[in-house]
């Protein structure tokens, strides 16, 4: 009976340590993250309607790269830039250089659903040598990542609207376009 007694006590101890050690270490589970990655994009350079400069392209093509910063679940920022360089119309091509905040919607199993609210500024060159410049851009969008591990995720598609407000004195376009991805968490 002693014997069943300690053998019982010693089992109790050690059940206590172990579940002691597991609430100390996920106590510690760090919240602030950075992911950095980068996508592929398609945009429609002008909102399908016809610039006062001409007529628009099909869609330009091109590469770019974000960086997700995590604080907490509900403070989010994301970073990004883009090169549209591919299936110019004339010359015709774009970049995008954004940051802004990035709002959580709804998280379903490794699937990660996303808006997000960007301002930073776009440059253009405009067909036939027409010019070029820079101008302020509203980016507003939403998408969905998919964590294929702890440290890789996939952005499956990330849909964005843009607004360029002071395009040109009378007029403003608005590009949009989609993107996918692949990120990788630094920390």
């Amino acid at each position: 009976m002693k014997r069943s007694a300690i053998v019982l006590f010693l089992l109790c101890i050690a059940v206590a340590i172990s579940a002691k050690a597991q609430v100390t270490e996920s106590a510690t589970v760090r919240t602030f993250t950075i992911s950095a990655g980068g996508m592929g994009s398609a945009f429609f350079p002008n909102d399908g309607n016809d610039p006062p400069y001409g007529p628009n392209a099909d869609y330009l093509l091109g590469v770019g790269t974000y960086v997700d910063f995590h604080f907490t679940h509900w403070v989010q920022i994301e970073a990004e830039a883009r090169w549209l360089r591919m299936n110019q119309y004339a010359g015709e091509h774009q970049d995008h250089y954004l940051i802004g905040p990035r709002v959580p919607i709804h998280q379903s199993g490794k699937k990660d659903f996303y808006g997000k609210a960007l301002i930073g500024f776009g440059k253009m060159t405009f067909p036939n040598n027409y010019g070029y410049g820079t101008f302020t851009a509203l980016a507003f969008g939403a998408g969905m990542d998919y964590r294929l591990s702890r440290k890789l995720t996939l952005r499956a598609v990330d849909f964005e609207y843009q607004v360029w407000p002071k395009f040109l004195p009378d007029a403003s376009i608005q590009p949009y376009g989609v993107s996918v991805g692949m990120a990788y968490r630094v920390f």
